[in-house]
């Protein structure tokens, strides 16, 4: 139920407007988002690398309207793979496909995700894209892309994709990207989507992350495990030791300010980490579908609310 209700939030134009406009709401966001510009996330990012986690930083933004918009976030991200370079940062990039300008012309947002993934490409050492995965309308435009990409020389390890358990079709979409050696971060998904293509239970969510999880780490492919559920961590740092898969060969994957604990008792003991390190003015619908996926950061949301 509560899933359901921060998602439709996550929707709504108007409440996006008055938060992201609001003291409160810049002050309750500030738990899950590293601040509004590229310094604040790049010191985030070297203060991450310090106590031993890797970092994949996301300009917040989605479903541009303007192509200035979408060429002003490309450089940005430029500007974001140029500095990591510049201070050694173990950290890569995260973007969405209509930040890039998808809704206006596809292939504007080709232009600008070729663009990048060209830079990352050749950057000393070798850099990488993170293609977020958006609603159901996006999904296969997205693969297609990361794909197609992916097959142009010398972008090969450069770019990747994010498949999210809840959809049907995702264990077809796991095997076309390994057959191409593409690298995955697997997540439980974050969207509304209808019964007809994606799995409304938790179990049955559950079910399908741990089964395509376990197809990933043996894959001999670097993959992501994004998750915060301590029940998948368990299923699989259990089946790694027992398949006897190196802990350097796959990362567990979590976002900035959730389960803290937890990201640092992972690296004690001897499994990689990632943070992702979101920033930027349009954190509202990123912070809805946060509460969406764990209902239990409204607790913090409420003490923030309420502290003087």
């Amino acid at each position: 139920m509560l899933r359901a209700l921060f998602i439709s939030l996550s929707e709504s134009r108007w409440l996006r407007s008055v938060a992201e406009k609001s003291s409160v709401g810049r002050r309750v966001s500030g738990r899950f988002v590293a601040g509004t510009h590229v310094e604040d996330a790049l010191q985030v990012a070297a203060k991450l690398n310090q106590s031993g986690l890797s970092v994949s930083v996301d300009n917040l933004g989605e479903n541009v309207t303007q192509a200035a918009e979408a060429q002003e976030s490309a450089e940005l991200y430029h500007q974001l793979l140029s500095e990591i370079a510049g201070r050694g940062l173990n950290a890569n990039v995260s973007l969405k496909l209509t930040h890039m300008g998808l809704d206006i012309d596809p292939q504007l947002a080709r232009q600008h995700l070729s663009s990048l993934v060209a830079q990352a490409a050749s950057m000393q050492p070798k850099n990488f894209v993170r293609v977020d995965m958006e609603g159901s309308l996006y999904t296969q435009r997205t693969l297609d892309l990361v794909h197609e990409l992916h097959r142009q020389t010398g972008n090969s390890g450069a770019i990747g994709a994010v498949i999210q358990s809840y959809m049907r079709r995702s264990e077809d979409d796991v095997a076309k990207l390994l057959a191409e050696g593409i690298r995955i971060r697997l997540c439980k998904g974050a969207y509304k989507e209808p019964p007809e293509i994606a799995y409304q239970d938790k179990s049955e969510v559950d079910a399908n992350y741990v089964k395509l999880m376990k197809i990933l780490l043996k894959s001999g492919i670097y993959h992501g495990l994004a998750t915060h559920d301590e029940n998948m961590i368990r299923e699989a740092t259990t089946f790694a030791e027992r398949e006897k898969i190196s802990r350097d060969s796959f990362e567990f994957q979590m976002l900035y300010g959730i389960r803290r604990d937890l990201q640092q008792s992972l690296v004690r003991n001897g499994w990689r980490m990632r943070v992702y390190v979101p920033f930027g003015a349009e954190w509202y619908p990123y912070l809805m579908r946060r509460l969406a996926e764990r209902p239990a950061n409204l607790m913090f949301v409420l003490k923030k609310l309420v502290r003087k």
